[in-house]
């Protein structure tokens, strides 16, 4: 069995991980403050694209 992990920090998750949605996929993170962190990272990358 795999162990799953944060999608922004590669902490270990546990059952009180936060689904989020990012661009279409759901990805799960630890935390509140990697789920904002992630959509922050998501939207500047898409700003740039645009640019």
């Amino acid at each position: 069995m795999s162990k799953r992990t944060c999608a922004a920090c590669d902490y270990e998750l546990d059952d009180t991980a936060i689904q989020v949605r990012i661009g279409g996929a759901v990805v799960e993170v630890c935390c509140d403050e990697c789920a904002a962190k992630l959509k922050e990272a998501y939207a500047s990358a898409q700003a740039a694209q645009q640019a």
